[in-house]
């Protein structure tokens, strides 16, 4: 199992590397058009983009979302070179699906991240859905201690299971697994999709089995249905390109997750590629903002690319900031009066 396990984890990378076209470019945060203040009444040196996140202080609310992880070489030198400049940058960080070292002891290394990165929020991850399948309270907490974890992902995708080869669907009662592990746990749960988005109902069920953090990463990024059509290759069916652009666009799944603000904490993924969609998203009530495409290949490369690639980001956020005249992250944070039109 853990061959496959690490070969799938490559192969991702490489059809990600070979078709562009996995990043849908659903461009869904280009409908919202933001109000441009001619005097905005700030001082663009004097804007205070960071944010507290599970008691640390962020530079500015970016998550490099999770991506890889396994015994291989390019993972191991991907995943260092996110967590170095998570450090230098400040950001947070999640680690690709850690059920590879369940099976592989050799893919913990790649796992072992929290000396690069000794500061900053680092979550662990497991597929919810291998709680149906042998996954229980001492492996996660093997995954939470290797990567000395502030929170546990666990990352939702039917869809993707649904298409993978060797695919794992049985989601049936996944909520109620869900609750028991929380209640087991001293760190919170973090649920997140992986693309597609999460719906109100999937929420509803989140805070019924105790959890308070949400990553709703909706479509309109990468599209693990399209990654995943391109591994099956002994079967002819067009399942994973019919279901390519399938789910809820992120700017929509914020807005339908509004009405529960008041108990839920929501991170935004899935489409996010500058900083202009993370202002957006932080105005639709994000507290943080999950990216990962445009990070791989800087990670391929070295560390300083990374940085360089996430003070790109932090660059254009502030800037939206600027000409929003909001200087601090409570200022943009659910200020609803900043959109101008939604198309």
């Amino acid at each position: 199992m853990s061959d496959q396990t690490n070969e799938r984890k490559i192969e991702h990378i490489r059809v990600i590397e070979q078709d562009p076209e996995t990043d849908r470019q659903g461009a869904y945060f280009d409908r919202i058009r933001l109000t441009h203040r001619a005097l905005p009444e700030v001082s663009l040196a004097e804007i205070d983009p960071s944010v507290e996140f599970l008691g640390k202080r962020l530079s500015f609310p970016l998550l490099i979302s999770s991506m890889t992880g396994g015994d291989h070489e390019l993972v191991r030198h991907i995943n260092k070179n996110l967590a170095l400049a998570a450090e230098s940058c400040q950001v947070a960080m999640g680690v690709g699906s850690q059920r590879v070292m369940f099976s592989s002891e050799a893919a913990k290394e790649s796992f072992s991240l929290r000396q690069f990165a000794p500061s900053v929020p680092l979550f662990a991850n497991i597929g919810a859905v291998q709680l149906n399948y042998g996954v229980g309270y001492e492996e996660v907490l093997r995954a939470l201690d290797v990567l000395q974890a502030d929170a546990l992902y666990l990352h939702l995708n039917p869809l993707q299971e649904a298409i993978q080869p060797e695919g794992d669907t049985n989601f049936s009662g996944l909520s109620v697994a869900i609750q028991s592990l929380q209640q087991s746990l001293a760190l919170p749960i973090i649920l997140k999709e992986v693309g597609s988005g999460l719906s109100p109902a999937d929420i509803r069920l989140g805070l019924a089995a105790g959890v308070r953090y949400f990553d709703v990463a909706g479509s309109g990024g990468t599209s693990w249905s399209r990654i995943e059509h391109h591994r099956r290759q002994s079967d002819v069916s067009d399942l994973g390109l019919k279901f390519q652009d399938w789910g809820v666009p992120t700017p929509l799944a914020l807005k339908l997750a509004e009405p529960f603000l008041d108990q839920a904490t929501l991170i935004a993924s899935g489409g996010i590629r500058d900083g202009i969609d993370m202002a957006k998203s932080v105005i639709l009530g994000a507290s943080l903002c999950g990216v990962a495409a445009p990070l791989l290949q800087p990670a391929m490369e070295s560390a300083d690319a990374v940085i360089a690639a996430i003070e790109k980001l932090r660059r254009e956020f502030v800037t939206a900031m600027f000409l929003l005249g909001t200087s601090d992250f409570s200022a943009l944070y659910r200020n609803k009066a900043l959109i101008v039109e939604e198309r």
